[in-house]
Order: C-alpha cells, then sequence, then structure tokens
C-alpha cells in the first residue's frame, strides 16, 4: 500500500515469501528492513479511496472471472501490497463467488490488521476468506501466482522501479490471470481557491516520487507499456480523490504529507512552505479548501494459461 499520495511514510510494496503467523508485536531488525506504515493514515484514506476506485473495470472483470478456466473450484485473489486490506473489503461484495485471498505485504502489523478486518461474504452471499504472505517483489514469480483467479493492488505501481514493474508483469502474464491495480498517482493535483505556491510544491512532490529509480507519475505509462509488450490487453479509467469540506481530516493529513516530501526534495522550500501549509491547512479545516489528486486505474487480461485459477 503506497504512501501516495503524500502519506507520512513509505509503503511495504512486497508479497512472495509465506509467513503463517504474522506478528504485529515485533520491532526488530529482519531481512525486510522496512518503515512501518502508520495503520491510521491507510484507515483515514480508505472512503476516499473506495469513493475515487472506477467502477468501468468491473463488468470486463466480471466477464474474465466467469469464464475463467476452473471456475466451478472458486476465486483465488492476490492482494500484493495489502496494507490493512482495504482493497479485499471495496471488491469481494462487488463479486460473486466464493474467494480466497492471499494478503501479501512486508509489514507484519499490516498483515495483522488486514486478516482482522477481512470481509467475509461475496457478493452473492458466497464465503470469503484469506490467508496471508509476507515477502519482498524481487521474488515474485508466476509460480507465487499459481493457481490465482486475480492480482489486485492498490497505490502501488507509483512506488516500484521499472525493473520491479518488469517483474511484476512477467509473473502476472506468466500466470495468465487479470489484474486490477488501482490508485496510482499520475502527478496532477489540483486545489481550489489556487494559491502562487501550488505549481511549486506539486512539482518538488512529483520529483521526489520519482527519487532513486522510482517511477512516480510515470508508473502508470511504464506498466502498460510492458504488459502490452507482453500480449495483455490493458483498460485503464481515471480514479481521482475529491476533498472536499466532508474529508477535512483527511485533506490536512494529506498536505503534511505533500508539502512535507516536497521539503525533503527542495530543502530551500522549508520557510516558505512552512507558511503554506498552515494557511492551506487552516482553509481545509475550514471547509474552504476543495483538492482533486488524479490516480488512474488499471486493468490488465492478459491471455489465459492452463495454469490460471
Amino acid at each position: 500500500m503506497s504512501t501516495t499520495p503524500g502519506g507520512p511514510q513509505m509503503p511495504s510494496a512486497s508479497f512472495g515469501v509465506p509467513q503463517t503467523e504474522p506478528d504485529p508485536a515485533s520491532g526488530g531488525p529482519d531481512e525486510f528492513e522496512v518503515p512501518r506504515y502508520a495503520p491510521q493514515w491507510l484507515q483515514l484514506r480508505e472512503p476516499a479511496d473506495a469513493a475515487a476506485r472506477d467502477h468501468d473495470l468491473l463488468d470486463p472483470l466480471r466477464i474474465r472471472l466467469a469464464n475463467r478456466p476452473g471456475r466451478a473450484t472458486g476465486l483465488v485473489v492476490h492482494d500484493l501490497g495489502c496494507g490493512t486490506g482495504s482493497m479485499g473489503r471495496w471488491l469481494a461484495p462487488r463479486i460473486d463467488g466464493a474467494q480466497h485471498w492471499v494478503l501479501h505485504d512486508r509489514d507484519p502489523y499490516l498483515l495483522h490488521f488486514a486478516t482482522v478486518g477481512a470481509p467475509r461474504a461475496a457478493a452473492d452471499g458466497s464465503r470469503v476468506t484469506v490467508t496471508t504472505q509476507r515477502g519482498d517483489i524481487g521474488r515474485l514469480t508466476p509460480d507465487a501466482l499459481t493457481g490465482a483467479s486475480l492480482v489486485t493492488a492498490s497505490a502501488l505501481l507509483d512506488v516500484l522501479t521499472a525493473e520491479e514493474i518488469d517483474t511484476l508483469a512477467a509473473a502476472v502474464v506468466g500466470a495468465g490471470c487479470p489484474a486490477l491495480l488501482t490508485l496510482s498517482v499520475v502527478g496532477s493535483v489540483e486545489l481550489t481557491p489556487g494559491h502562487p505556491m501550488d505549481r511549486e510544491i506539486g512539482d518538488a512532490f512529483n520529483a521526489h516520487q520519482r527519487r532513486g529509480d522510482l517511477l512516480g507519475p510515470d508508473a502508470v505509462e511504464v506498466a502498460r507499456e510492458v504488459f502490452e509488450r507482453l500480449g495483455a490487453s490493458v483498460l485503464t479509467r481515471p480514479s481521482p480523490w475529491r476533498l472536499g469540506a466532508g474529508q477535512s481530516e483527511l485533506t490536512r493529513e494529506w498536505l503534511r504529507g505533500w508539502v512535507g516530501a516536497a521539503v525533503e526534495q527542495r530543502p530551500d522550500l522549508e520557510a516558505r512552505a512552512d507558511t503554506y501549509l498552515r494557511d492551506r491547512s487552516a482553509a481545509a479545516a475550514a471547509g474552504e479548501l476543495r483538492v482533486t489528486v488524479q490516480h488512474s486505474d488499471m486493468l490488465v487480461l492478459p491471455r489465459p494459461t492452463g495454469g490460471a485459477g
């Protein structure tokens, strides 16, 4: 689950290594060395995520799932970088049939929350069950997705490198199962009323998203090209956050992360950014600020294979 747009910590984009019993109390260093992503932020953004995800992609997804090989055995869904499990809570009640969700994340603390809050029933009342796996994207292979009916992820693509997207695409296409990849940032934010520093903060934030080898706002187009090169069909739809007076708490938290990342990228902005953040946060608290954060949802439809669930 990503911090984008502007969350307080880096996400845990992670999957592939089984862990049968996540330990929420574990805080010591281990092989993954991942910073913990605050469950409070994930819970705060969940309603906005649910409202933003595009529903038009669900019909072609349902058609593909209804015609998949082995459909009589129920769905097996792998949710990558699951965070606290918001994708499962959104999607499971919108598709029919028994479902088994495999929740992947680096952070055992988040896996604990995802398991506790997992959905119990599909759209038609069929049973939904969950298990967890802990691991790293570099270990994701088509074999790890053997028997998968569907791969999902939310706010993930924009925190991956080109190499990691290659790995993800090869695994999904190799498994022959569809993938629903939602809420990737695309680098566009609109604030109303406007402010002279909006563009400068936005540009610095986008540069921060591209730090190192991360793709940031370029990830959706890069992923589309990679999936299509591997023979998959790709559908994309906009999925913007639209934050107004009713989401003032989320807006203020988003502002702190958005401005903080910009200042981390450009320390010379700090003095002016402090004033900007204070003024913008006050406007949000008063219900006077509207924010649109553009995202993109992607449905990937590879050619089915005999092993696809």
